[in-house]
């Protein structure tokens, strides 16, 4: 639970404190960062198939703060500028119901992630995980306009390693018999 109060709190932080957040933009500029944050999905599923809450929030407060884990690049994509200007936008501008709507997608992927993994359903879960590239990246691009094409690499690349990562653990899980 400590994990749990942890990532809480941090997001907390980071919408209120101005300081933060600019700090924390500036090293998510670094694409590294873009690139790695798909990747917690494999330790958040296979958590969940183990019924591990520990490990569970863990991975989902590593994968929040993986946002800023790299330094500010000297110089960064055009881009990737443009985008993230937006999201700082996006976060901090004007909240009505259609952005309450589209930020409650977040937690209910997360909510749809862990209870397939939870319960033990792959496809459940491969639709969940596809999904949520596809309407992240469709997100992007729609929002974000020409500047959200900076995230379809990130997301693929992440896509790809997500589902070969998982393929290979219960691939593995199925021919040995161990967790």
């Amino acid at each position: 639970m400590l994990f749990a109060a942890a990532t809480v709190i941090l997001i907390i932080v980071f919408l209120t404190n101005d300081r933060f957040f600019a700090w924390a933009f500036e090293r998510h500029h670094n694409i590294l960062s873009w690139y790695i944050r798909p990747l917690f999905i494999i330790p958040i599923v296979i958590f969940a198939f183990k019924k591990s809450l520990a490990g569970i929030f863990a991975s989902i407060f590593a994968l929040f703060t993986s946002m800023f884990w790299f330094p500010a690049p000297e110089k960064a994509s055009p881009w990737v500028l443009e985008f993230l200007a937006f999201e700082m936008d996006y976060l901090k501008g004007e909240w009505n119901l259609a952005k309450v709507l589209a930020t409650i997608a977040v937690p209910v992927f997360f909510i749809m992630l862990l209870a397939s993994a939870w319960q033990r359903k792959p496809v459940w879960l491969l639709g969940v995980i596809v999904g949520a590239a596809v309407l992240k990246s469709a997100w992007s691009v729609a929002f974000g306009g020409e500047a959200g094409f900076a995230v379809l690499a990130p997301a693929v690349v992440g896509l790809a390693i997500c589902v070969g990562g998982l393929d290979f653990y219960f691939y593995k899980k199925k021919n040995t018999g161990k967790e």
